[in-house]
């Protein structure tokens, strides 16, 4: 289950099962949970811990410290749960102390190749990053968000449950959740509609989110007033709440 040239530092800690594939370096302060795989050259770096059954493919860079100037070699972790899947080249970083000191990745997510995590990222379920999507420093991603390829996402921003970023975007400001966006300095072109009733969203519920969508994207209404405005004429629901949260506790903007 781990081959002969693989180099395993004494204190590493692994599961039962723990695959470890030719030439992968595993350092020390690392704990790697039952049935993971860690393929060939791979490299696991101080200060990471990796739940169960995740799959880390050849070549793949995971625990690094950050590309933060102001980083100190302070302690500070990256955690990752269960079942996601690295692919190759793919780049996840240690947090900072100015970030909390910990970046955290949920489970379910495929990171394809060349894709990158930053720093104290926190990033939910289910997540999909295409090749070579980017996550700058403190970015948050909620629940099923895909990142089409070579996208790229401004450190501070968020990006919510369900949203859909296409391939070359630069995402500057918040991206609510349930949306498509797109472009330069990306735009909020559309609800997710096929995204979410492949997730089981019930008509009410998108009847909802459109109604919602129009004021707060295709009214003339300053943020504010959408927001009263949604919460007055629509039916509260799980669905609406969670947009109405997001678009609440904006700091960066939201992309309109």
């Amino acid at each position: 289950m781990i081959h002969a040239t693989a180099q395993i530092h004494p204190q590493a800690e692994l599961g039962e099962n723990v695959q470890v594939g030719p030439f992968a370096v595993i350092g020390e302060h690392v704990r790697i949970g039952s049935g993971t795989k860690i393929g060939a050259h791979a490299v696991i770096d101080d200060y990471t811990e990796i739940g169960r059954d995740n799959h880390i493919y050849q070549f793949a860079s995971v625990g690094a410290e950050p590309q933060d100037l102001k980083f100190g070699g302070e302690v500070s972790w990256l955690r990752i749960g269960d079942r996601n899947r690295v692919r190759e080249f793919a780049t996840l970083h240690r947090g900072t102390a100015d970030g909390g000191g910990e970046t955290r990745i949920g489970d379910d997510c495929l990171f394809m190749a060349y894709s990158h995590v930053a720093h104290d990222c926190q990033v939910g379920n289910h997540v999909i990053l295409a090749n070579a999507a980017t996550l700058a420093g403190h970015v948050l991603v909620e629940d099923f968000a895909i990142f089409g390829g070579l996208s790229a996402v401004h450190q501070f921003t968020r990006v919510g449950a369900h949203a859909m970023i296409s391939g070359g975007s630069m995402i500057t400001q918040d991206i609510v959740p349930y949306a498509i966006a797109q472009g330069d300095r990306a735009k909020i072109v559309g609800l997710n509609l096929i995204g979410l009733k492949r997730r089981g969203f019930s008509d009410q519920a998108l009847a909802t989110l459109k109604a919602a969508y129009k004021l707060v994207f295709r009214s003339d209404l300053r943020l504010e007033a959408a927001i009263s405005r949604i919460e007055e004429e629509l039916e509260d629901g799980p669905e609406l709440s969670v947009l109405v949260d997001f678009l609440k506790r904006g700091e960066r903007g939201i992309a309109r």
